[in-house]
């Protein structure tokens, strides 16, 4: 919690999604959003680990029923400070491990955008799913963000040059997979590690996106792309972000659920 703390307290997320690399990602979310709810009337929808609320408000703001738990009263309070009091959105403090405040089969869309970023153990990461599954409605959506493996490797072991150092300090197993803990602030994980939790609780997988693809690897290059270009780089985003095969090699994912 602390380390969470201080990370967030002088962290911008809010500017890294709307920067014009964090713009992929961002709208990638928001497309897959807009798909899984074009056919409810007034959905309701719960966000766990709502941060600052770049998503909560957003769809609150387009006139959505919305719940934001988000753990840090840090982000909770830049979250309520952009409402004005016509939304419908409930804010609450609360842990993605326990949300019991929250009635069962209670929502259309359940979205853990964050929380299995700071989540180390399988036993967290389960019941953090399966409270998330059970405040969902039948046959609605869960959505759940992940930080992958393979470009934590390739950008910052080696490109960063800190492979000695992960490697003194017992960061990665033989086969390469990164060793987290709390002091890390990431977990980072594989497609087959996401399938292993999918197969523990009572959901059928709809689709798995690379929501930023190969974007991380020239942020500096797609930030100074122009209107016209960037437009274009999306383009090619969508076309790309479910083929499998680029899946892990993307920094973050979307695993998209539906409860059974």
């Amino acid at each position: 919690m602390n380390y969470l703390e201080a990370y967030y307290s002088h962290y911008n997320e809010e500017g890294r999604l709307l920067s014009q690399h964090g713009q992929v990602e961002y709208r990638t979310t928001m497309k897959y959003i807009g798909e899984c709810l074009a056919d409810i009337a007034d959905p309701a929808v719960l966000e766990v680990g709502a941060g600052t609320g770049r998503y909560s408000v957003t769809l609150a703001k387009q006139g959505l029923q919305v719940t934001a738990v988000e753990l840090l009263p840090h982000n909770l309070e830049l979250l309520k400070a952009k409402l004005d009091g016509t939304e419908r959105i409930t804010p609450i403090q609360g842990n993605a491990l326990d949300l019991s405040c929250l009635p069962d089969n209670a929502f259309d869309l359940t979205m853990l955008l964050g929380p299995m970023y700071h989540l180390y153990t399988r036993e967290e990461k389960v019941q953090a799913l399966t409270e998330a599954v059970r405040v969902t409605k039948p046959g609605g959506h869960i959505f759940v963000a992940y930080c992958m493996n393979e470009p934590t490797v390739i950008q910052y072991a080696f490109g960063m040059n800190k492979l000695r150092e992960t490697m003194d300090f017992n960061m990665l197993t033989p086969d390469w997979h990164c060793i987290s803990e709390p002091k890390d602030l990431f977990e980072l994980v594989r497609t087959e590690d996401i399938a292993a939790l999918d197969a523990e609780i009572p959901v059928r997988r709809v689709k798995l996106v690379a929501t930023d693809g190969a974007t991380h690897y020239m942020k500096d290059f797609i930030d100074a792309m122009d209107e016209e270009t960037f437009a274009k780089w999306m383009e090619y985003h969508f076309i790309i972000c479910e083929r499998q095969d680029l899946i892990g090699a993307s920094h973050h994912t979307l695993d998209i659920l539906q409860k059974l």
